[in-house]
């Protein structure tokens, strides 16, 4: 029997406009009421994710920064935390600043960067449509090499790179897999997310990349929460798409990968459900656990 089941959220949980729909929250609390945790382990950072939680009653725990937190809500606070060095920030955004490549900090509550594009352009824009206590909290600054430089207590989650050239980016990958101590996540493909605003869609795509403290994973996260509430590791479900829920869909006992997901992560997926824009989340839910 599955007693814990983790799902991301950017591709999985969330469709193309960053919205979980009213039949997957359905599911989700038919799953919880046979006595199922139902978690989110995402790359966002904590403020990103408490608002998600709310939506779909998952008042307990959740992983943020791609396990690099675990996050206790009913006692506000962090049990589990793992952050990338000071050290190994500031020599990442060295390289960044020197080859004029786009970069943002991931910190416990807000995502730090020097304007609005990429990734920082697509939370932007999400916000507009979020009242003020359910934004992703954005921080822009002038120089964030300076700001690192100058915030000596800085604790980071993750730094994420990105880029439109598929050469450029290929060239700043190799780079920053020489990086001792962090992981460097090895994205192949172009992000691609959708913004509606009113009756225009605008299309946000890039490549990028996102680098941890070394052994940082949701697997390892998931691990650890699982010997906290007394849940085994052949009792753990795990929902994703990408190379970020790569270990936690490897490892637990039933491992679901959505429909657009990334090649790499349907070769190793139990099952591979339909896309999060046509509900694959519930879908696979409503086979595995609820057999409906």
């Amino acid at each position: 029997m599955y007693k814990l089941i983790a799902a991301d959220l950017d591709g999985t949980l969330l469709n193309s406009y960053g919205e979980i729909t009213e039949n997957t929250k359905k599911v989700i609390n038919e799953v919880q009421n046979q006595g199922i945790e139902f978690i989110i382990a995402s790359g966002r950072p904590i403020d990103s994710i408490k608002t998600i939680t709310k939506s779909i009653n998952s008042n307990n725990y959740f992983i943020a920064g791609n396990g690099a937190i675990i996050y206790d809500i009913k006692k506000d606070k962090k049990i589990y935390e793992k952050y990338i060095s000071r050290k190994k920030i500031m020599k990442i955004a060295k390289y960044c600043d020197k080859n004029n490549i786009s970069y943002n900090i991931y910190t416990d509550e807000t995502i730090i960067a020097q304007g609005l594009e990429y990734n920082v352009l697509y939370y932007y824009k999400e916000n507009l449509k979020k009242e003020i206590s359910k934004i992703t909290n954005i921080t822009i600054v002038e120089n964030l090499y300076q700001y690192i430089k100058d915030n000596k207590d800085l604790k980071c989650l993750k730094v994420t790179i990105c880029d439109k050239s598929k050469a450029i980016f290929n060239s700043i990958m190799q780079k920053m897999k020489k990086i001792k101590d962090v992981d460097v996540m090895d994205i192949s493909y172009m992000s691609k997310k959708l913004i509606k605003e009113g009756t225009e869609e605008t299309l946000i795509e890039y490549f990028y990349t996102e680098i941890s403290a070394q052994n940082v994973n949701k697997w390892e996260a998931l691990k650890f929460l699982g010997k906290i509430i007394n849940v085994e590791e052949k009792e753990i479900v795990a929902i994703g798409d990408n190379i970020n829920d790569k270990e936690m869909i490897e490892n637990a006992k039933l491992g679901i990968c959505m429909g657009q997901s990334n090649p790499k992560i349907k070769e190793i997926s139990d099952y591979i459900t339909e896309d999060n824009n046509n509900e694959g989340v519930a879908k696979a839910l409503q086979k595995y656990i609820l057999k409906t």
